[in-house]
């Protein structure tokens, strides 16, 4: 089946339309990964028992030999994942599965004896949980936040670029103060940065304590141990994540419900710039640059629509009802386990996969804009009653209290030309000759304040 016959059949656009999502993200979030993680953590458990637990079974063990058992995870493959799902058809227990392959594995090697060690002491949240954690540790680490941050750099680069590019800002939707391209996109690029550094600052947590979050089986089997150190060591040098001490059966998902909070704050910046840049193409302030081939729309041959935003919009929104079903979901469990957050769990590759598309589509909508220096500069031209504010401003300096009033009657809701503004300003005798001259050299295009400057300032 070629690429456009599976389109025909899949249900969700990162399936399909969006695949190159799925390729990036299936090694992290699929029903595959799910399993070969299940068989990562089974095997790092094996082996820490065999290096960190005195057993007159386990002694049998050369260490020297702990490569072999090793290799059942890190040379999982396809045909790996079918003999596991074969057995899980009869065990109708995914995890019971993965435990029933592995010991298949290790009586080939010869290794009989090791087979009752394998998820010994352990109940299936304490591979399940171990396992989400490792996927959206490395689905994290590897793909989203490497692409939100790509994305953040492309725009700060803008920012440095366009640093000096004035633009007549709006607030209400009504002109007002002069800004730069830069400095706009410098607020995103800052934005991101936040946002990302939060999503950074969060702990990938995991629990490896039994039943009920007691140590319950372990401990009555090895009741010599000290258990609640070895898991916690386990946990976060065997599997590179952070021990969650207290918990039921699960583990709480709290972290996880933070880190989808996160990314729907990233993606809700994210919209807010693709909304931004809409309004910037309809008012001419960018310009698209046609793609040889296109088509805009099917009667309309002018058009040039920044489909691109739309559609990172639409995929925003997908990925944030996720994110928001998922954390008002997660968090929620009768007594110490019910069953349901593992169905809702394997739709956390979803929140992800939808994010990623909204940042692509932005991305590819940036590449193809290029800023209007005309239609800035005219706007600008137009619009001299913005400068009824440092006016103002300046006659306050001198202790003019109906300074205001005076700009308001002559600017509000008026449409000003440069001759009527400089007039106004060449009367003013209150001021010293300096001030009377700034404003008269000022113009729309040069009041912009530190808005260059601003460009600079490191992330």
């Amino acid at each position: 089946m070629d690429k456009q016959q599976f389109e025909c059949f899949t249900l969700s656009p990162l399936d399909g339309r969006y695949a190159g999502i799925k390729d990036a993200l299936g090694e992290y979030f699929s029903e595959y990964a799910l399993v070969k993680y299940r068989v990562f953590v089974e095997i790092q458990w094996l082996k820490f028992l065999i290096e960190n637990v005195e057993s007159d079974v386990l002694s049998k063990f050369n260490k020297d030999n702990l490569g072999q058992i090793e290799a059942i995870s890190k040379d999982f493959n396809y045909d790996s994942f079918k003999a596991i799902k074969d057995i899980e058809a009869i065990t109708r227990h995914d995890v019971k599965a993965v435990e029933y392959f592995i010991g298949n594995q290790l009586k080939d090697m010869g290794y009989d004896y090791l087979i009752s060690f394998v998820h010994i002491g352990c109940t299936s949240e304490d591979i399940n949980n171990t396992s989400y954690a490792c996927m959206i540790k490395h689905g994290l680490n590897d793909v989203w936040l490497k692409k939100a941050k790509e994305f953040t750099a492309v725009i700060n680069k803008w920012a440095v670029e366009h640093k000096n590019d004035a633009m007549l800002a709006h607030t209400h939707g009504q002109p007002a103060t002069p800004t730069t391209i830069g400095k706009e996109f410098k607020v995103y690029a800052y934005r991101f940065t936040s946002s990302i550094e939060n999503i950074e600052n969060i702990k990938i947590k995991a629990k490896f304590n039994g039943a009920t979050g007691n140590y319950s089986a372990i401990l009555t089997a090895f009741p010599q141990l000290d258990w609640q150190t070895l898991n916690k060591k386990f946990v976060e040098e065997y599997l590179g994540l952070t021990y969650n001490p207290l918990t039921t059966q699960i583990e709480s998902h709290d972290y996880t419900c933070h880190i989808l909070d996160g990314i729907r704050h990233f993606n809700n910046v994210l919209v807010d710039f693709d909304v931004d840049m809409w309004l910037y193409i309809s008012m001419e302030y960018f310009k698209q640059i046609p793609v040889k081939g296109e088509v805009g729309s099917s009667t309309m041959p002018h058009k040039v629509n920044p489909i691109r935003f739309e559609n990172s919009e639409a995929n925003v929104d997908m990925s944030n009802n996720i994110c928001v079903g998922l954390s008002n979901k997660l968090p929620r469990s009768r007594m110490q386990r019910d069953l349901s957050d593992s169905s809702s769990q394997r739709n956390i590759g979803l929140a992800f996969g939808y994010s990623l598309q909204a940042i692509s589509e932005t991305t590819n909508g940036l590449a193809k804009c290029v800023v209007n220096k005309d239609k800035l500069a005219a706007d600008l031209n137009e619009k001299w009653e913005v400068l009824a504010e440092p006016i103002q401003t300046m006659l306050r300096k001198y202790g003019i209290s109906d300074a205001y009033d005076q700009l308001k009657e002559l600017t509000r809701g008026k449409n000003i030309s440069q001759e009527a503004i400089m007039e106004f300003a060449k009367g003013l005798d209150v001021l010293s000759d300096e001030d009377r001259q700034t404003l008269l050299d000022m113009t729309p295009a040069s009041y912009i304040g530190y808005a260059s400057d601003l460009c600079d300032i490191d992330l």
